[in-house]
């Protein structure tokens, strides 16, 4: 059985945190943050197109997102604790090392069920901040390589080669649109995926999003998933996600969620 087709993430993260250091992160970054804060990537489908400073850094955490399936009479659910370690290199340019290093699949059939653990492959990143002449208006773009370095039941066959583009326009003060459109290419064959959503900020720490992704899996055709989700800015330079996404139609998972926490380290 190959595990790997039924993984649900929809990124390669960087390495979970131990409990110890993710609860010191957290005491750290709750000072009071002096530095504009770019934006997160989490959650949801593409990033933010905004890049920190020299020197800053970002780390994301999956607590953790999930997916569900099921197809011919069996189920497969997956739990993986992704992460993003997100870097400012300076100008227009960031750096970003990423993992699933907690992994759980179960799959469960009429002739009986599997559970596997184990970590997944990592990933490195770079991310371009575009110029725009409109305030409202930002894009960027994200390439980015995905190491064959998981355990077997995680690892996939070829190394993955990830160009992203995102676009993200300001409609008022509080409404915001975005578009993200991507190609993955592994193994000879590409992977497409064009998202969209739509964010409205109900207070200056509470946001409501939906989105709207379609993709196209090599071998197993297309598909498309509808969901929805909330962010919370605990602190300027916390963020605590949740959210869903379900399946519409053809080749995707049947439910996918989220949940997670994003921390700024900056000056």
């Amino acid at each position: 059985m190959d595990f790997n087709r039924y993984r649900g993430q929809r990124r390669p993260r960087m390495r979970a945190l131990p409990t110890s250091m993710l609860a010191l992160a957290l005491l750290v970054a709750a000072a009071p943050a002096r530095a504009e804060n770019p934006g997160f990537d989490r959650p949801g489908y593409g990033f933010t197109p905004g890049v920190l400073a020299a020197g800053e850094a970002i780390l994301e955490q999956g607590l953790p997102d999930w997916s569900r399936d099921r197809q011919d009479g069996v189920t497969v659910s997956q739990y993986t604790a992704d992460s993003l370690l997100r870097i400012g290199l300076g100008g227009p340019l960031e750096m970003q090392w990423g993992s699933d290093s907690w992994n759980v699949l179960r799959q469960a059939n009429p002739g009986g069920s599997v559970h596997r653990e184990g970590r997944g492959d990592s990933q490195l990143g770079l991310k371009l901040a575009l110029p725009s002449s409109h305030a409202g208006f930002s894009w960027g773009l994200l390439g980015s390589v995905t190491f064959t370095d998981g355990e077997r039941e995680f690892r996939g066959d070829h190394r993955q080669y990830l160009l992203g583009a995102q676009f993200n326009l300001d409609v008022s003060e509080r409404h915001s649109l975005g578009l993200y459109l991507e190609n993955v290419r592994r193994g000879g064959a590409d992977n497409p995926t064009v998202a969209l959503d739509d964010s409205h900020a109900l207070s200056s720490a509470l946001t409501l999003y939906t989105e709207l992704a379609w993709q196209h899996l090599p071998g197993e055709g297309s598909g498309s998933l509808a969901g929805a989700g909330v962010q919370w800015m605990v602190t300027p330079r916390v963020q605590l996600d949740a959210g869903f996404d379900h399946r519409l139609h053809g080749s995707a998972n049947q439910w996918q969620g989220n949940l997670g926490v994003s921390i700024y380290f900056g000056d």
